[in-house]
């Protein structure tokens, strides 16, 4: 009988293709676009242009187990997404070029970070399965429903079912390390709490209960202005949950019983304290209150069904237009609030017109948006420039007290570090001379780029004392020679030359020499242009009447 353990798994054609396997994915550097960068010119804040798995491996050196919090919208393979992907794409497909990408987002998640995707209810179970494989189903957080829209228009003759909700799905890297926020929503006034105490200002033990609608009557108020003015005054009698107490609130319930008109007081170190009258709790309204967007209100806590998420014009936020999918900023703001603070690091592989960016910045965290589409010049940063300058004051930018500042850094994915000549030869791409070979090779042999300003021969930082020297030189032996003799005792160096003479690898066995590009060529897939979701040639002609407002935010 065989002992392999067999484990629960999503499968489908071409799941193990190495062509998607991560560690088979080129890393690419990223060169800075300065005339598109803009404002604070020490930002950390990135916008990359390019494909975005290559991107996500781009950054894995610097970023890998830095980033707190990664909200993607990924195309949901229904025609209803990305107006420029192919959403029709086959389940097989669309899982495949899924699983990497969420394996480097994984990898670039702090222990205590979390990743919230978004998608429909056609691919949601798909996903799902593919998560607990990637991140683990015990670290499955929630997941949210949010309602994004009516069954009104050509949507209220629709032969079945009318769908007008999103799902989100929410993992933490590590469930054990992951801190939530508790988050309230505004929500109506709650008219059970019918009460007013009219002498609240005396001790506990001589309180006078009148009706709430006697008072708002007899002082010509509006409850509004109860609630603004006195809301420790309003309250409303509960039930307890008897069986869910500890004893001692058990003991004071009982008391309370068998003195129906003496109110009993429970103090409590650390909570609340506990009014009890004939057996019933006294709930005060002010508990209800929190502060939301700089004003006291009535309050909820969030759950998992989003209802108040404000669709309609959405299609103009930001000042860029962007049929079809589009998330309002409060929606980024929500997840912000509930899973970072001001300056942790958020990530969106799948910007779009670069709602995430937007909100993480007007909420003063640090962002990395990859948008690999022409949206990342005609969207992207035509609104982070609104924002930067304080002109975009849609969205969260009242809530937040948004003015402008800070400023973000525009980069491109770098080409392909070795082509094919004309000979059918593997060779370096010309692009890549001087300071761009050495930061190539310090990320292809798993090096940090930190040349020595004092060592001409320290281009990189390894583990322990180990250092990197790239050389488009021809290597010789009295190089290496005069090299060793300025080498520590317990120091190491890897050389990488284009050409060495015969008996430099022999001069010390603390220098390694690797002749490039053949050493590299078997250490990932290079030449691969893009690993794209298709692109589609056209906009999307059908456009949502609940998502398109004619009032320009």
């Amino acid at each position: 009988m065989s002992n392999n353990k067999q484990k629960l798994e999503l499968t489908w054609i071409g799941k193990n293709n190495p062509e998607y396997d991560i560690a088979n994915i080129e890393p690419r550097i990223l060169e800075e676009r300065t005339d598109l960068s803009y404002g604070d010119k020490d930002t950390e804040n990135m916008i990359i242009h390019g494909d975005n798995l290559l991107a996500l491996k781009a950054l894995l050196p610097e970023y890998e187990g830095k980033v707190k919090c990664i909200y993607i919208d990924p195309p949901y393979n229904t025609g209803n997404a990305f107006e420029h992907y192919d959403d029709s794409v086959e389940h097989s497909t669309w899982l495949s070029l899924m699983k990497p990408r969420l394996e480097l987002l994984r990898a670039l998640l702090g222990d205590d970070g979390s990743i919230w995707i978004s998608i429909d209810e056609k691919e949601a179970h798909y996903l799902k399965v593919l998560c607990d494989e990637v991140f683990g189903r015990n670290n499955f957080i929630i997941q949210t429903t949010i309602k994004r829209g009516s069954a009104t228009g050509h949507k209220a003759i629709n032969p079945t079912p009318v769908q007008v909700c999103d799902l989100m799905l929410c993992y933490a890297k590590s469930k054990e390390n992951w801190i939530y926020k508790p988050v309230y929503q505004e929500r109506d006034y709650d008219k059970a709490y019918s009460q007013y105490i009219e002498n609240y200002e005396e001790g506990f033990e001589n309180w006078k209960f009148v009706s709430l609608k006697e008072i708002l009557k007899k002082d010509n108020l509006k409850i509004e202005t109860a609630l603004k003015n006195f809301p420790e005054r309003i309250i409303r009698f509960a039930q307890p949950d008897y069986k869910g107490v500890g004893q001692e609130t058990r003991d004071y319930i009982d008391l309370s019983k068998k003195e129906p008109s003496k109110i009993h007081k429970q103090s409590r170190e650390g909570y609340p304290d506990i009014y009890l009258i004939n057996g019933n709790r006294i709930l005060f309204y002010k508990d209800k209150m929190k502060e939301i967007n700089g004003s006291f209100v009535t309050a909820e806590l969030v759950t998992n069904l989003w209802t108040d998420m404000n669709y309609q014009g959405i299609a103009s936020e930001g000042d860029v237009v962007f049929l079809k999918s589009k998330k309002p900023e409060l929606q980024i703001k929500r997840i912000l609030e509930m899973s970072t603070q001001s300056g942790d690091t958020v990530l969106d592989s799948f910007l779009g017109s670069g709602t995430t960016s937007a909100a993480a910045h007007k909420m003063n965290r640090k962002y990395i948006g990859i948008e690999m589409g022409e949206h990342a010049y005609t969207h992207v940063h035509k609104r982070m420039k609104n924002v930067v300058d304080g002109i975009d004051q849609s969205g969260i930018s009242k809530a937040m007290k948004w003015q402008g500042g800070g400023g973000f850094k525009f980069y491109e994915l770098a080409p392909s570090f070795v082509v094919i000549d004309e000979f059918g030869n593997p060779v370096i791409d010309s692009y890549y001379n001087d300071t761009k070979l050495i930061r190539a090779m310090c990320k292809l042999t798993n090096y940090t780029f930190a040349p020595s300003p004092a060592v001409y021969w320290k281009h990189g930082k390894g583990q322990g004392n180990n250092s990197i020297y790239v050389t488009t030189q021809m290597l010789s032996v009295a190089m290496v020679q005069q090299i060793v003799s300025h080498l520590g005792a317990n120091e190491t160096l890897l050389i990488c030359p284009k050409k060495f003479e015969p008996g430099c690898e022999k001069v010390d066995n603390r220098i390694t020499i690797k002749k490039i590009p053949q050493s590299i060529l078997k250490a990932c897939q290079f030449g691969k242009k893009e690993y794209l979701l298709p692109i589609k040639e056209r906009a999307m002609e059908e456009v949502d009447e609940d998502e398109v407002d004619s009032d320009e935010n």
